[in-house]
Order: structure tokens, then C-alpha cells, then sequence
């Protein structure tokens, strides 16, 4: 039999477990693993569960209806999907390559639950990699004048290519509030952990003049305001004073691949909740 996530989201009550619990077990479904957390600063509740339907459950469409009718006292917003479920990624990058080969390479190599349906660059540059790999390549350049119907188009293929998620693997250009807005929820982005000590431009470089002792990445989703979203994931790796820009660069861009990749997946596999500013990762 195929097994299915149920995550929740709702405001915290008494007999939340035990009603979802009662549900599955009413209707002959075997629970292989289950979270919840309940948030004390903001009154949440959150659940993942996989479970297993038996010969003796309803169909699909069935069971969802049926919970419709628990969730609805709760207040929750859930969801219900087959485990299975891969959802179809786009891709965009600009110059620098490391994340998207990271992507592309652990997607072919069967340790990404994702389906990658292309990517877009305002760049030729990866173009050939993209392409020996199978994947359609965008190029969509941008300035100034542009943006908006850059950004247009983009979006378009958002809509025709079924896109369930957008990974900026290092795509060098901010998203207008529009276009954030749209992807709400579905957007990740990779950056440095510097912010904000380090904006702007040669943030190694930077680093490497103050002297610093820890390098980091975060994954987050993007939001209208720049790299505020909730973070997904973060890492740091320790350096000292004998690593020079090109060491920290080095460093840097492992953790980011790292960092991105664990993002990416946690989203495919539906560990990750919102929760206002923040978010809720069950690992």
C-alpha cells in the first residue's frame, strides 16, 4: 500500500493528537511515524504524520473528506499527499554554478525527491551543464528596464510547467515584492550567513578584513523583504587566521551547497511548516 503525509497547522487546543490519532485509527490506517510541537510564544500547533491506508480504509478522495470533517472544529489547515509525491522544481541561477551543480548532481543521483522541469539564468553561462543534463535551459537576461517583463515570463513558466517550487541556487538578483509575494511559501533562497554584518558587495572579502572565525550559510524563503524570510536551515563551519578569501570562498560555498540541498529536500518531503516569521522543521 502507498503511504501518505498529513501535516497541520492550527491554533494549539487540547485533543489534537488524539483526534487525528482516533481518525487513522478509525479508518484502518497504520501510523509510521509521527511530530508534533506545540509553539508556547505564538499559541500553534503542528503536526507530520506518514501513515499507511490497510485494505480495510476508504479511498483517497474518501479519507480526505472525512478529516475535512475533524480538521474543521480545529481551525487547521492540513494537507494530505501521497509520500511518493515529487514536487516539480525550477531551477534559476546566475554566474556562479556551485549550488545548481550540487542540485542537478544529488537529483540524478536519486538522493533529491524532486522532479527538475528547468532553468533559468539571466546568464548563458551554465547553459551547457543544464543542457548535458537533460534539463530545457531559460536564458532570460534582465536590467533595469526589464525586470518586470523578465520576471513576467519567468512566472509564465511557473504556470505552464506545473512548478511546485522555485530554488534560487544563487540567482544574483532580487525578486520584486510582486513576484515574492506570488511564490509565498514556495520560493527558497541560499546566502551567506553574514548578513547583515557583511551586504553588499565581496562579502568574503569583508570577512576576511575582520578577521572573523565562523563561515555560514542559510536557506530561507523568500519574503518582500531581502533575506528575511523563514529560515529553513543553517550551518557554520569554523575558520581561522591562516584561511585566506579564496579558503573562506571555498568553505563558504560547501556549507551553501549543503545548507541548500537540506532545504530543499525538508520542503520536498513536507517537514517544513510555517510559523509566522519562522518556521517548524520536523527532521
Amino acid at each position: 500500500m502507498n503511504k501518505y503525509i498529513l501535516t497541520i497547522s492550527c491554533p494549539d487546543a487540547t485533543g489534537l493528537v488524539a483526534s487525528v490519532s482516533g481518525f487513522l485509527r478509525d479508518n484502518a490506517c497504520f501510523i509510521d511515524e509521527s511530530f508534533q510541537y506545540g509553539d508556547p510564544a505564538t499559541s500553534r500547533f503542528f503536526m507530520r504524520a506518514v501513515f499507511t491506508p490497510s485494505a480495510a480504509s476508504p479511498a483517497s478522495e474518501v479519507l480526505q473528506g472525512r478529516f475535512a470533517a475533524i480538521a474543521a472544529p480545529f481551525q487547521m489547515t492540513w494537507d494530505i499527499v501521497p509520500a511518493d509525491k515529487r514536487p516539480r522544481v525550477l531551477v534559476a541561477v546566475s554566474k556562479i554554478g556551485h549550488c545548481l551543480h550540487d542540485l542537478l548532481h544529488r537529483w540524478q543521483a536519486g538522493q533529491m525527491p524532486i522532479d527538475v522541469a528547468g532553468v533559468f539564468s539571466n546568464h548563458e553561462d551554465m547553459r551547457s551543464i543544464v543542457e548535458w543534463h537533460g534539463i530545457p535551459f531559460h536564458h532570460l537576461p534582465i536590467n533595469a528596464a526589464t525586470k518586470d517583463v523578465q520576471e513576467s515570463i519567468w512566472l509564465k513558466l511557473v504556470d505552464e510547467l506545473r512548478i511546485d517550487l522555485v530554488v534560487l541556487a544563487r540567482y544574483m538578483q532580487v525578486l520584486s515584492p510582486r513576484t515574492a509575494k506570488k511564490l509565498s511559501g514556495r520560493c527558497i533562497n541560499i546566502h551567506h550567513s553574514f548578513l547583515p554584518s557583511f551586504m553588499g558587495a565581496k562579502p568574503y572579502q569583508q570577512a576576511y578584513t575582520r578577521g572573523v572565525k565562523i563561515i555560514g550559510a542559510t536557506a530561507h524563503y523568500v519574503t518582500d523583504g531581502l533575506d528575511e524570510g523563514p529560515i529553513i536551515e543553517q550551518a557554520v563551519e569554523r575558520v581561522d587566521h591562516t584561511h585566506s578569501v579564496a579558503d573562506m570562498i571555498a568553505v563558504g560555498r560547501d556549507l551553501e551547497n549543503v545548507v541548500l540541498s537540506r532545504a530543499v529536500r525538508y520542503h520536498a518531503e513536507k517537514r517544513v511548516l510555517l510559523n509566522g516569521q519562522k518556521t517548524v522543521v520536523f527532521r
